[in-house]
């Protein structure tokens, strides 16, 4: 199969083997994919797919691949040993791990059947450890399973397909992928982390409303009656980063719109987002958009002259 390189513009696809395996333990159809340079160094990319069904128990043992693997347990129960832990596996079940970790997976004599995919990409690291920060388990059961075992069968189609920009939508489709077992990463039975969102509701419209006046912690554990310890935890566990975090985040919104959209000064900005110290505004703006306020506003001014733009809140 011919490939033309597509930092070009022109069409580029990896190449696949499709392997229908009848071995003594397990009767599979898996795609050994080979992605583009271009997608091994900037995409999410396959690097196997397919599905299985044991026909005698067995195990399947590796370690230290550069590889994350996602299956779904779609019939039948097993084990998954992982990071020194076993996890029981039945139906609906969903694994997802880091490769580069010893780590095994067994059938019993309830045979079970399997999709997976074998992926990764140069950010995948960080995304899963940030899955991980989250409360993201390498096991979790959802309440409806329907989506991921879809998602790896676009994939499994999409890998043996002859489409001139397959590495692309396969890397849609992992984004899609990843996106979903982001999305259970709250934990999966959520019923705990919804009972504190409930609980937190009112801190966070609170902060939503008061970003831009000094707040501290002391101060939300008293109006709210929460100890600051617990809602430090809390907070963190339901949201995902921490009340600090979230204050800077709405406060560099506000001081972006106000950048663009109004002619401010940088020290009326701070006094108006809660960064009140001109020092600190630019310091903490930089850290997060990797710039000055200044050479924000310059990389978005408008130039075109006559047109009326407001700020948004």
């Amino acid at each position: 199969m011919k490939k033309e390189d597509d930092c070009t513009g022109k069409a580029v696809q990896g190449t696949e083997e499709i392997l229908f395996t009848n071995a003594s333990s397990v009767v599979s159809s898996r795609i050994l994919y080979t992605p583009s340079a271009f997608a091994r160094t900037s995409l999410l990319h396959l690097q196997e797919i397919g599905s299985l069904e044991a026909i005698q128990p067995h195990t399947s043992a590796r370690e230290n691949l550069v590889s994350y693997l996602c299956f779904v347990v779609t019939g039948g129960c097993g084990e998954l040993l992982y990071n020194k832990k076993k996890y029981a596996l039945s139906a609906g079940d969903v694994v997802f791990i880091d490769c580069h970790k010893p780590y095994s997976h067994r059938t019993d004599q309830a045979l079970w059947t399997l999709q997976w995919c074998h992926f990764y990409g140069p950010e995948l690291p960080a995304v899963y450890n940030k899955y991980l920060e989250r409360g993201g388990q390498p096991v979790f059961h959802p309440e409806d399973d329907t989506v991921v075992r879809e998602l790896l069968a676009q994939l499994y189609v999409l890998a043996g397909s002859a489409d001139y920009i397959r590495d692309m939508r396969i890397n849609q489709e992992l984004s899609r992928l990843l996106t979903l077992l982001m999305s259970y990463s709250w934990h999966p039975e959520n019923k705990v982390v919804s009972k504190k969102r409930m609980e937190l509701s009112a801190v966070r419209e609170y902060l939503d409303g008061h970003f831009m006046e000094k707040i501290v912690l002391e101060d939300l554990s008293r109006l709210f009656y929460i100890d600051k310890y617990y809602l430090t935890k809390i907070f963190k566990e339901a949201y995902g980063m921490t009340i600090t975090a979230y204050l800077l985040s709405r406060r560099i919104t506000k001081a972006k719109s106000l950048l663009r959209f109004t002619d401010m000064t940088m020290e009326e900005i701070g006094a108006a987002t809660g960064l009140k110290d001109s020092n600190y505004f630019a310091r903490s703006f930089k850290k997060v958009e990797g710039m000055t306020p200044g050479e924000y506003r310059q990389s978005w001014k408008n130039t075109n002259v006559g047109t009326s733009v407001r700020a948004l809140d």
